[in-house]
C-alpha cells in the first residue's frame, strides 16, 4: 500500500531524508517513529505528494506517485500535522463541502455517523471557529474518514485530544483497520502507538534504523527477556537443577515466585516449562516482563545504533 524506494531529500546540501526504504502492506496499522528532526514530516509531505523528492521513489496502492495521479489521492484520506478550516463554516458545513468535493454518497448519513462516533453530533452546528484544538482535531479526523479512504496516513492523529477522544479515534482507527483498510500513523504518543500498531519503523537523522513487528525489534535489542514465574509450591530445592541451565541468564527464588532470565535466540518457555514438570513443579503462571515501545525507542535511538547496524538494519 505504501512503499518507498530509496527515498532522498535534500535541503541545501543537507539530507532530511537519506535512502529510505519503508513498506506497509494491505491492512497495516503501521507506526512511523522518531525523534524531533529525525525527517518524519518530509517523508509524509513526500508520500503525499506535497514535495518532491531529490531522488527514489513513492510508491501508493500499488502505483507510483506523481503529479497527474489526482484519483489516486482520492483514495486516501490525511490528518496533517497543521490544521487548516474555514473557520466561518459550521461542522457540518465544513464536512458537506469536502462530502460534494469527494462525491460521496449518502453524505449526510456518513457524516452524522463519523459526528456521534467523536462526540461532536451535539456541536455541528457551531462554527469551527469556536471549537477547542481537541474538537477541531476530531473534525479534521472526521474529514479524513469521510469518503471511505482505503489509505489513511495520519500525522499526530490524537494531538490535543484528551482520554476519552483519544479513545474514540483509537476505536474508529480499528475499526478502519477491521474493515481492511491500511493505516500509517505518525505520532509522539507511543502509547498509543504501541496499542494499535503491529508493525513500526523508526529513523533517526534521515535514515531508517528499525522496520519489524514490536516483538522482533524487543528480541533484537536485548540479549535476556525476564520471566515471572508462579509455582505449586516453595522453590529452594531447585537452585542446583537452575544452575545447570545453559539457556538462563540469571535466576531468583521466593517462596513460590521463581524469577529467570531467558536467552532470546529462541523461545525456551516450553523447555523451561518441562524442567520444571519433570522436577516435581507445577507452574502457576508464567509471565514475561516486555520491552515498552518507549523503552525500544530510546534504546534504538540513543544506545543500539550500533547493534542494529551490524544486523544491516541501518542503511
Amino acid at each position: 500500500m505504501i512503499r518507498t524506494l530509496n527515498l532522498t531529500k535534500e535541503f541545501d546540501g543537507f539530507k532530511a531524508v537519506d535512502n529510505l526504504n519503508l513498506q506497509v502492506e494491505k491492512g497495516d496499522i503501521y507506526g512511523f517513529l522518531g525523534p524531533n528532526g529525525a525527517g518524519k514530516t518530509t517523508t509524509i509531505n513526500m508520500i503525499l505528494g506535497l514535495i518532491p523528492p531529490t531522488s527514489g521513489k513513492v510508491f501508493l496502492l500499488g502505483e507510483e506517485l506523481s503529479p497527474d495521479k489526482v484519483e489516486l489521492k482520492r483514495r486516501i484520506g490525511v490528518v496533517s500535522e497543521n490544521l487548516y478550516f474555514y473557520k466561518e463554516m459550521t461542522a457540518r458545513e465544513y464536512l458537506l463541502f469536502f462530502g460534494e468535493l469527494y462525491q460521496v454518497p449518502q453524505a449526510s448519513k456518513r457524516i452524522e455517523e463519523l459526528l456521534e462516533a467523536l462526540g461532536l453530533i451535539n456541536d455541528q452546528n457551531k462554527k469551527i471557529g469556536s471549537f477547542s484544538k481537541g474538537m477541531q482535531q476530531k473534525l479534521v479526523f472526521a474529514r479524513a474518514l469521510l469518503h471511505d479512504p482505503e489509505l489513511l496516513i495520519l500525522d499526530e492523529p490524537v494531538a490535543n485530544l484528551d482520554p476519552n477522544s483519544i479513545k474514540q479515534v483509537r476505536d474508529l482507527i480499528e475499526a478502519e483497520s477491521h474493515q481492511g483498510k491500511t493505516v500509517f500513523i505518525s505520532s509522539h504518543l507511543l502509547s498509543e502507538v504501541e496499542r494499535l500498531c503491529k508493525k513500526v519503523a523508526i529513523i533517526n537523522k534521515g535514515k531508517l534504523l528499525a522496520e519489524d513487528t514490536m516483538d522482533n525489534i524487543r528480541r533484537r535489542l536485548t540479549d535476556t527477556i525476564e520471566m515471572e514465574i508462579e509455582l505449586d509450591k516453595e522453590a529452594e530445592s531447585l537452585v542446583s537443577a537452575l544452575e545447570k541451565l545453559d539457556f538462563l541468564r540469571g535466576f531468583s527464588i521466593e517462596g513460590n515466585k521463581l524469577k529467570v532470565g531467558l536467552k532470546t535466540d529462541r523461545d525456551y518457555r516450553p523447555e523451561l516449562s518441562r524442567f520444571l514438570y519433570q522436577n516435581g513443579y507445577l507452574p502457576l503462571s508464567m509471565k514475561a516482563k516486555e520491552m515498552s515501545l518507549e523503552e525500544a525507542f530510546i534504546t534504538i535511538t540513543q544506545h543500539n545504533i550500533s547493534l542494529l547496524a551490524q544486523e544491516g538494519e541501518v542503511a
